[in-house]
């Protein structure tokens, strides 16, 4: 399959175009037309060499939405015209004791990423959705309620379902006092789904112009944490901390604000480790965790959820010959909340 899209040549180039195949459709294959694709940080990460070696030309992008075109022999769970969404994974060894769970983004072979991985098969490199088409396995993709706005559907198949299952892990509900900590294009899909599930949400940031956004959203409360003395009233006030920023800091303050058996659920990915003070843990049996997207399974029960209760991710449409641009607004936090590229323009 002739595809094209955007690639950076090595880790300092720009997004370029890019010409390149993808593999024909097998029995199980699903062909599709991508109409949206999200831009997620860690593309960028990725595509600048800063989490290890990267199978250049990088083909970025796993939050995929578009549309079916063609189906392989043996596909079931897809037909021609089916809205369809791709995420981090494309496929997973299947066999061992979490795939089985159907919990695929915990293989114990390890998980084939959308980009930058090396098929089952052992040879071709994944290339992703930036780009005007895609093929995957029927098992990895799942179906796109047709309400929704397929360009605010695209980060829910990263950003979304990040927040998504730790949420649902820790039986968020109506009785849940919740802090997310951050307003960014993971932060703001926590307070959206947090809210729908009844919590009570209080929004933890040190951007004070987020305040209005945050409330539109739904939180309940907020917290500008640069404000001095913004830690004391919160002592023992919440059930979880959903931890969705990447900068370095001080996590005690933040753990302290956990009740009694309270869980502070590290999401964002710091440059460096956390200090973490040992009486801080002891002091309320507090724990810390971590999470990491979810199996194919959640990530429809997220799509689905999202249908009922019509939740997108808050986004920016550009243009392909925009991406560098892009890149470069995310890293310095100027995005609401999410980019998406329209891949009509690839």
């Amino acid at each position: 399959m002739k595809s094209r899209g955007l690639a950076v040549e090595n880790a300092t180039s720009p997004l370029k175009t890019f010409e390149f195949d993808r593999r024909e459709i097998g029995s199980h294959d699903v062909g599709l037309d991508i109409k949206y694709t999200g831009i997620c940080h860690s593309d960028i990460h990725t595509a600048r060499g800063e989490w290890g070696s990267v199978y250049y030309p990088l083909v970025p992008g796993h939050e995929i939405a578009g549309v079916v075109t063609s189906i392989g022999t043996a596909v079931t769970k897809f037909k021609v015209g089916d809205l369809i969404g791709v995420g981090v994974f494309v496929d997973s060894c299947r066999t061992c004791a979490n795939c089985q769970k159907g919990l695929q983004q915990y293989c114990l072979e390890g998980m084939t990423g959308t980009y930058n991985s090396i098929e089952r098969n052992g040879k071709n490199e994944t290339r992703g959705g930036y780009s005007n088409n895609f093929v995957i396995n029927e098992d990895y993709a799942v179906h796109i309620p047709a309400n929704l706005a397929l360009e605010g559907v695209a980060p829910l198949l990263c950003a979304g379902i990040t927040l998504y299952s730790p949420i649902k892990h820790f039986k968020v509900g109506p009785n849940s006092k919740v802090a997310v900590m951050g307003l960014g294009g993971l932060g703001h899909m926590g307070v959206k789904f947090a809210v729908a599930m009844g919590a009570d949400v209080t929004v933890l940031s040190h951007s004070a112009s987020k305040e209005g956004d945050a409330k539109k959203m739904g939180a309940h409360h907020f917290v500008n944490t640069k404000e001095p003395g913004a830690f004391a009233p919160l002592k023992k006030s919440f059930d979880i901390i959903l931890n969705t920023v990447s900068a370095e800091i001080d996590i005690n303050e933040y753990l302290q604000c956990l009740k009694l058996d309270g869980t502070l659920v590290i999401i964002g990915l710091p440059g460096k480790p956390f200090a973490l003070h040992a009486g801080v843990m002891l002091d309320g049996r507090r724990s810390i965790t971590g999470s990491m997207i979810g199996g194919v399974s959640e990530l429809q029960e997220m799509i689905n959820f999202c249908g009922e209760k019509d939740i997108v991710s808050d986004v920016e449409v550009i243009n392909a010959d925009c991406a560098n641009t892009a890149y470069d607004r995310t890293v310095a936090s100027d995005v609401k909340y999410r980019f998406v590229i329209d891949a009509s323009t690839f």
